[in-house]
C-alpha cells in the first residue's frame, strides 16, 4: 500500500495538499473520504497527526444541513463515554457497526445500479 496523503494545516488555519501543491479545503478533505483516497493531516508547527480534528470538523459543517445524521442525545452519550472505561467499547462497537451498515447498504445498491432501465411495472389498485 502507498503512503497516505499528506495534508499540511497551517498556522492561519489552511490546509495545504502537498500532492496537488494548492491549498485545499474541507469541502476538498469530503472528497477524498468520498473517493476512498488515504491521507494524513498534520499540523505544520509540530508534525503532530491532527487527522481525526480536522474529519470531526467535516463532520461539523455536514450537520449544519436541514436533516443531520447524528442527533443531540447521540452526541451527548459520545461526549458522556469520553474518559470512561467504556471509552474503547464504544468507540470499537461504533466504527463496527457503522461499517457493517455501509457494506449492507453497498451490497444493497449494487443490484439497483446493474437493473436494466426500465419503468417500474404497473400494479393495479
Amino acid at each position: 500500500m502507498s503512503e497516505p496523503r499528506v495534508i499540511k494545516k497551517y498556522p492561519n488555519r489552511r490546509l495545504y495538499d502537498t500532492v496537488e501543491s494548492r491549498y485545499i479545503t474541507l469541502a476538498d478533505i469530503r472528497r477524498l473520504v468520498i473517493d476512498k483516497i488515504t491521507f494524513v493531516v498534520l499540523d505544520k508547527k509540530n508534525s503532530i497527526d491532527i487527522t481525526s480534528s480536522i474529519l470531526l470538523q467535516v463532520i461539523a459543517e455536514q450537520e449544519h444541513s436541514a436533516e443531520p445524521i447524528l442527533s443531540r442525545n447521540f452526541l451527548r452519550h459520545v461526549i458522556q463515554a469520553h474518559g470512561t472505561n467504556v471509552q474503547t467499547l464504544v468507540a470499537a462497537h461504533l466504527e463496527d457497526d457503522l461499517k457493517t451498515f455501509m457494506g449492507q447498504q453497498t451490497v444493497t445498491r449494487e443490484p439497483i445500479k446493474s437493473a436494466p432501465d426500465r419503468p417500474p411495472p404497473i400494479t393495479s389498485l
